[in-house]
C-alpha cells in the first residue's frame, strides 16, 4: 500500500506568510516550518523545534515535537 504523496511546502510559499526577505537573505517564518513539518537541523532563526541551551544559543531539538 502505498502512502499519499505529501504535498510540496514551496509550491504555495506566500510572501510575509511564509518567509520574509532580510536584506538579501530570504527567512522563513513559524508558519512555514510547522507547514513543512519537521526540523532540517539547520538552526533556522524561527524553528519552533529550537529550544534554549545552556549558553543562551538556540539549537534545534526533537525534530518530532515543536516546542
Amino acid at each position: 500500500m502505498n502512502s499519499p504523496p505529501r504535498p510540496d511546502p514551496q509550491s504555495s510559499l506566500k510572501k510575509d506568510v511564509d518567509y520574509y526577505m532580510d536584506g538579501p537573505f530570504l527567512v522563513f517564518t513559524e508558519a512555514y516550518h510547522l507547514k513543512r513539518g519537521y526540523c532540517c537541523g539547520s538552526g533556522c532563526r524561527h524553528c519552533p523545534w529550537k529550544q534554549q541551551g545552556n549558553a543562551g544559543e538556540a539549537s534545534c531539538s526533537d525534530p518530532g515535537s515543536p516546542t
